[in-house]
């Protein structure tokens, strides 16, 4: 029987990683460097020597290790393959036989960050009992990732979950990093919020504090926003409705029975997910409106959840 597990959450700055038993207990966890000189040359080899040292640490040998779980910030298809990493500099190469490979032969299980966040949330965190769910990340954009019968969506590409890019929000000026001025991270991303409320305070006479304040955050927008603050609340629904509208078009694709709400913007609580919800039921399909909002409980650790839960599933 083997006894642990190893799960990596690979971002531009940082490589998180994480050391679990076989049950999917957190045993310990660490960053390294990611070090994306010379196109990322050296990630993988960075996180095995990592995951190495770990093992000489507790004394346990590679053979008592299941799987190593990754996930990176790029589509990655059910094959293993990176359809390109922008932010590592990674082109197009199957990274579960590159880095098993570089490790011991030990079996590697890869997926798109956002995915294995999703499944994260799934394993341990608030989709627990849920095995249809949608995750929604709102933080700087806005990621998703979807689980179906317990198992990641990947679709062809790795290109499946991408709610961000999903064009809900037409009549955008600003265009988005992928090229389009209709995407849902538009409006719906911390950004998005802040570049709404300074639009609303140039194109009305609203009376709001936001005038005063220097550097305007999504915080500050929602805080005025739960005071009723009406320029605030006028931003909120246009985030909300480009986001209700997203959720309900996938309820209506894959009739989750969750969704699970996380990233910076989340920290809003209770507000944010009664705010969503009472949008989504005025234009979900109903049949497939029968959804529940969730918080989202790993936070950071949501991708190492969920890269160790790639090889312990």
């Amino acid at each position: 029987m083997k006894k642990y597990a190893f799960g990596v959450d690979i971002g531009g700055t940082t490589c998180k990683i994480g050391f679990f038993d076989t049950n999917g207990t957190l045993l310990d966890k660490w960053e390294i460097k990611t070090n994306t000189e010379n196109n990322g040359e050296s990630i993988l080899s960075d996180v095995a020597k990592a995951v190495d040292n770990k093992l000489a640490q507790e004394a346990i040998s590679k053979d008592d290790v299941q799987g190593i779980g990754i996930g990176v910030p790029g589509p990655v298809d059910s094959q293993g393959v990176v359809h390109r990493c922008v932010n590592l500099g990674w082109g197009v190469f199957n990274i579960e036989r590159a880095f098993s490979d570089s490790f011991h032969g030990v079996p590697c299980k890869a997926g798109n960050d956002a995915n294995v966040a999703a499944l994260g949330e799934y394993f341990k965190g608030g989709g627990r009992g849920y095995s249809d769910m949608l995750m929604v990340t709102l933080g700087t954009g806005v990621g998703g990732g979807v689980i179906l019968d317990g198992r990641i969506v990947a679709g062809a590409t790795g290109g499946a979950g991408e709610i961000g890019h999903m064009p809900v929000a037409p009549g955008n000026t600003e265009v988005c990093n992928c090229g389009k001025s209709d995407c849902l991270e538009l409006v719906a991303s911390a950004t998005g919020i802040v570049r709404e409320a300074k639009k609303a305070m140039k194109n009305t006479d609203i009376p709001t504090p936001l005038r005063d304040m220097v550097d305007i955050t999504a915080k500050d927008v929602i805080d005025l926003a739960k005071t009723g603050d009406k320029l605030a609340l006028s931003v909120m629904d246009i985030m909300g409705d480009a986001l209700a509208r997203a959720i309900a078009n996938v309820a209506c694709t894959v009739n989750m029975e969750a969704v699970v709400i996380g990233g910076g913007v989340s920290k809003a609580g209770a507000f944010l997910l009664d705010f969503i919800e009472e949008k989504f039921k005025k234009v979900v399909f109903r049949p497939c409106g029968n959804v529940k909002f969730i918080m989202a409980e790993l936070g950071n650790d949501g991708g190492i959840y969920g890269a160790a839960a790639l090889v312990l599933g």
